[in-house]
């Protein structure tokens, strides 16, 4: 428990930093607005409190409250795209493959996991749309379902995964979710502070017109080094190996914020909720963290277990 409460301190003195280059650029710069970087960092300060609190639980209920956050994500998710009254099934049935694979993490049996969701939920869910005999706009509902149980659910229960991958009895798993949360939110703090100072060229101008090279470079420096420093402290990893994996962070981060940013274009909308204060709704939250948790969770397993 030392161990986790020290990683703990550590994710807290991260945005205690942020908090003070934010007091900091208020005083220094006050012609900018800088808002929303005040909102985005109270939110993370939500976000870690919570997460601690389930990482300090039973393993069971820790899994229970992940599982209930990929219900609210993929509720939220549903209620921006339009669904035909014939797929009730086949909602009904994205329910409940949610504690199936939650279950399927807890079980330990991989296989299984890794495969449920992306092969046999996604084979069955079309077939069951097929028995309702209605086809307007079939490939398009089938496309917005499948997505909508892959981001929601699949790729976030990774963060899951990590919590109970290595069965050592010395807290590794809880210190690895604390380590890709960290830095998700690091990295989408320090993107936007690079981005808000030095941005100039736009990344994604017709995405995200927020996104700049100067945020998506320093944000990788950034989160990289702050990965350098904790890695080896309360993680299995190497310092060369915790370097390659805050690039990768900060990279799939970016990467997720701005397709979900594409997709809440697509659908007409600029938040997906109002259930965080400077983000949103949950998914606009979990936007990053649905990219870097799988990723991250590959990375390590398969370098380390």
């Amino acid at each position: 428990m030392m161990l986790l409460e020290k990683s703990l301190s550590a994710i807290v003195a991260l945005l205690l930093v942020a908090m003070l280059i934010n007091g900091m650029l208020l005083i220094l710069r006050p012609g900018k607005d800088w808002r929303e970087l005040t909102l985005r960092i109270r939110t993370w300060w939500a976000i870690v409190i919570v997460f601690s609190l389930a990482l300090l639980s039973p393993q069971w209920l820790a899994l229970t409250f992940f599982a209930l956050v990929s219900c609210m994500a993929l509720k939220e998710f549903l209620t921006l795209v339009p669904v035909r009254h014939s797929d009730r099934m086949p909602l009904f049935w994205m329910v409940i493959a949610i504690p199936v694979n939650y279950g399927l993490i807890g079980s330990g049996w991989y296989g299984m996991f890794v495969v449920f969701i992306p092969v046999y939920v996604f084979l069955f869910l079309p077939a069951l749309m097929v028995i309702a005999g209605d086809t307007q706009g079939f490939l398009r509902t089938a496309s917005q379902l499948h997505w909508g149980l892959m981001t929601t659910v699949f790729a976030f229960s990774h963060v899951a995964s990590l919590l109970v991958l290595p069965a050592d009895g010395k807290q590794t798993g809880a210190l690895l979710v604390l380590f890709v949360v960290g830095l998700t939110e690091f990295n989408d703090v320090a993107q936007y502070l690079w981005g808000k100072s030095l941005g100039r060229i736009k990344v994604t101008p017709r995405v995200s017109p927020n996104k700049t090279l100067a945020g998506l470079l320093g944000g990788i420096v950034t989160t990289a080094l702050a990965a350098t420093l904790l890695g080896p402290i309360i993680t299995p990893l190497s310092w060369p190996m915790a370097s390659l994996a805050g690039f990768i962070i900060a990279l799939t981060g970016f990467c997720g914020d701005v397709v979900m940013s594409a997709i809440k274009r697509d659908i007409g909308v600029k938040d997906s909720g109002t259930l965080l204060p400077g983000h949103g709704g949950l998914l606009d939250r979990l936007d990053s963290l649905i990219f870097t948790a799988p990723v991250f969770f590959h990375f390590v397993r398969y370098f380390y277990f």
